[in-house]
């Protein structure tokens, strides 16, 4: 709707129009982002028309963007507690990764014996 909105006034069944939901839905939606201060409505004879109120958009962007604020100070806070973190921390040996006899999931030899054996054998050896 603000979208819409901020394109130019237009009358609540316009407004209403594109969206997929009903009209009642959207006139029960208005009085919720008038009371914000984000839109302002007037009814002139049967028509009432919507536009947006930049000033109540100002005053959203202003909270938001002291929340971005807060949340990218305590993020870089966490970035450098974890850098601190490793720091402290001896290296670690990587720990190879075992595979199951048999179960191997790649077509691809997984040890220097597998890639020796024939494949014959291979088959051989797995009924037995």
């Amino acid at each position: 709707m603000l979208v819409r909105l901020s394109r130019g006034p237009v009358s609540v069944s316009q407004l209403a129009e594109p969206l997929a939901v009903s009209l009642a839905a959207v006139v029960q939606h208005l009085p919720v982002l008038e009371a914000s201060g984000v839109i302002r409505t007037e009814k002139v004879g049967r028509v009432r028309t919507c536009s947006i109120a930049p000033e109540g958009l100002r005053f959203a962007e202003q909270w938001i963007n002291e929340r971005m604020t807060l949340w990218e100070r305590r993020l870089d806070r966490l970035g450098e507690l974890l850098v601190e973190h490793e720091a402290e921390q001896p290296p670690q040996k990587k720990k190879k990764k075992r595979e199951r006899a048999g179960k191997s999931t790649s077509s691809t030899p997984t040890s220097t014996w597998e890639a020796a054996r024939p494949a014959a054998s291979t088959a051989s050896s797995s009924t037995s």
